[in-house]
């Protein structure tokens, strides 16, 4: 059987279903001529599998088209339409940019000394020249239209070139760069290589680890692009590996941060500068970034299927206060946990047409009341389930705006590129789309766990995962959809493969935002005398406060509350190796709580409140010298952590 070599992946075969008319033999052989039209071209920025796998297996493909039938069926039993794409507005999608990068004052033309001002103040030249290229493009369609927009570019940049060097927006004495064009501090060296393997650990397989700095902006790190160099990471992936490296971030002094250790605020933040890092990066890399008109659809604002996540938590949240993830999503992830995760071909096996329709009904009528019987439903009738709650959401689990640029990361030749790409993506989902597919790509990597039980390889589960996230829904699948399904399977893979490193924060994004905090606590003055008053008030009673529980206060030593333990706060002489675990233990002692009893209690961890950071639940190996040098004016407590 010939064998085709299609830019890393190889199609072999076609196997038909079994044909028993006409009609059906006729829609196979269009089938099988679409597959091998896909299979003699060649994907752009393929890379090398990254399991000991050498290609999409043929049984891989036959799940992939096994599982676009089965949307495609489901679509035309329930009449549906492909979701129409609106005509692409320039001016709009620049506006939308600009307003989900959290400078809408750009465009509305509003003067003031808010967020946009603060997060201009802290961005490097190479992101402000990103800016000023997406508000000049905004500017220009305005005048094309014979409009005038509420803000010249002019206005707000006034440099006539952005250089691409790294331009920290804060001086070293602390005051901040009131105006663009005003910034001039020294230059910053490369903090390292750009590709720095980690020790082989006498792994004889071929693979290598990759260390992955979050330290210095994606964009800076891949600077060689832009002046016209080879990219080492690029010239990496030529070598004919049979294996894919792993990632190893090298652990920051402050501590891994994770997605949920930073306050909802924060982490709306974190989404705007990822917004502009991920264009920035994308333009270095010469990676054209799409992004898809977002088309307001008729949605439904209560029930299970084809209801907005942000309106199912609202609606679960009224009954099981902090819910971040659908109730009924958590509820079939549970089932399949129990039940279905050693079923051979669980989630390529379909369930009962007829069965999952009267489940789905079922649901709707009797979940919120209770009175669903779970005990009632197989394990692929739940995987079925669960598919048809995500391609049935009004708006992708992965939002429509942002689709096409998942998709155009499998362009990205370099695994390093690849991953960076994917980790911004992560940072600006919104919090209910990054909740949940943190939950289905935890379920699915406990799924790859049990392959010698369910026979569900990573590249299976991938390739039938991909058209439930990748494809619009719809009769007829459309080719471009079919290429880009089969190429976000590699995605997928990824996604699933290295989860927990693309839900930790990555230093330079915190950064970020504890200038963006410092320049508009900079900013902030009392409006009234009454204002004044109350302000002055407060400083005189924390002033008394902090008198009151410490009479000296030295350079280096912290007050940490802990408002739920007998000794609700004590005074902590920092040094340079104490860690925020050290702490934990000593509050741990000093109330006569041993190791035993406090497991059985809920863990408590230590937490930096206020001054530039909303909240932080630091790492129990985060050095709290360095933490207290980055941020000393916040609080210290001692609490338990939201999960």
């Amino acid at each position: 059987m010939d064998v085709k070599d299609c830019g890393g992946v190889i199609l072999t075969a076609f196997h038909s279903f079994r044909i028993q008319s006409d009609e059906q033999k006729h829609a196979a052989d269009n089938r099988k001529a679409q597959y091998r039209r896909i299979g003699s071209m060649s994907l752009p920025g393929a890379v090398s599998p990254s399991s000991p796998e050498r290609s999409v297996s043929r049984d891989s493909m036959e799940d992939y088209w096994s599982e676009m039938k089965n949307i495609q069926e489901d679509c035309q039993e329930r009449h549906e339409e492909l979701t129409e794409r609106a005509s692409v507005d320039e001016a709009e999608l620049e506006e939308a940019w600009l307003q989900e990068a959290g400078l809408s004052t750009l465009v509305t033309g509003t003067q003031s000394d808010g967020p946009a001002e603060a997060l201009l103040s802290t961005l490097t030249r190479s992101q402000a020249a990103m800016v000023k290229k997406r508000l000049d493009n905004y500017t220009q369609t305005l005048h094309k239209r014979n409009r005038q927009p509420m803000r010249h570019v002019r206005d707000v940049f006034s440099m006539p070139d952005a250089s691409s060097e790294l331009t920290p927006p804060i001086s070293p004495n602390g005051q901040i760069a009131p105006k663009l064009p005003q910034w001039n501090p020294p230059k910053v060296s490369p903090p390292c290589a750009v590709f720095t393997p980690a020790d082989s650990n006498g792994s004889s397989s071929g693979s290598e680890t990759i260390v992955l700095s979050l330290d210095v902006p994606y964009s800076e790190a891949a600077r060689a692009h832009r002046k016209g160099r080879e990219c080492q990471d690029c010239r990496r992936i030529r070598k004919d590996d049979r294996d894919l490296p792993s990632f190893q971030i090298v652990k920051p002094r402050q501590g891994v941060t994770r997605v949920n250790d930073l306050s909802s605020e924060d982490i709306r933040k974190i989404g705007y500068i990822s917004l502009i890092e991920l264009t920035t990066f994308y333009d270095t890399l010469g990676i054209e970034m799409k992004r898809n008109r977002v088309v307001r659809s008729r949605a439904r604002d209560s029930g299970i299927f084809g209801v907005p996540l942000a309106t199912l938590l609202e609606n679960d949240q009224k009954k099981y206060p902090g819910s971040r993830v659908p109730l009924v999503f958590r509820k079939l992830l549970s089932k399949l946990e129990q039940t279905g995760l050693q079923t051979e071909g669980i989630l390529r096996v379909p369930g009962s047409a007829s069965r999952v329709k009267h489940l789905r009904q079922e649901l709707e009528l009797k979940f919120y009341e209770d009175r669903f019987d779970w005990d009632q439903v197989r394990q692929n009738d739940a995987a079925g389930l669960l598919k048809m709650f995500i391609r049935e959401l009004p708006y992708p689990l992965l939002t429509q705006q942002h689709l096409p640029a998942f998709t155009a990361a499998h362009c990205i030749s370099s695994p390093k590129h690849q991953i960076q790409a994917l980790h911004l993506l992560i940072m600006l989902l919104p919090e209910a789309n990054r909740d949940t597919l943190k939950a289905l790509l935890e379920f699915l990597r406990k799924v790859v766990a049990y392959e010698d039980k369910n026979r569900m390889s990573l590249w299976n589960v991938s390739m039938i995962v991909a058209p439930n996230l990748f494809t619009f829904r719809g009769k007829n699948a459309k080719q471009e959809e079919m290429q880009g399904a089969v190429a976000a399977a590699q995605l997928v893979r990824l996604l699933i493969t290295h989860q927990d490193l693309l839900w930790t924060v990555p230093c330079f994004l915190i950064s970020h935002v504890r200038k963006m905090n410092e320049a508009a606590m900079g900013k902030k003055t009392p409006t009234s005398e009454k204002s004044k008053r109350r302000l002055l008030k407060r400083w005189n009673l924390e002033k008394d406060r902090d008198r009151s529980e410490v009479t000296d206060l030295r350079e280096g030593v912290i007050r940490v509350h802990a408002p739920l333990q007998a000794k609700v706060s004590m005074a902590i002489q920092l040094n340079g190796e104490m860690k925020a675990r050290d702490i934990m233990a000593r509050f741990d002692i000093e109330n006569g709580r041993g190791s035993r009893s406090a497991s059985r209690r809920q863990r408590q961890f230590l937490f930096e409140v206020g001054g530039n950071i909303g909240e932080r639940c630091l790492d129990p190996d985060a050095h709290l010298m360095d933490v207290y040098r980055a941020n000393p004016h916040c609080e210290w407590v001692l609490k338990s952590r939201l999960t």
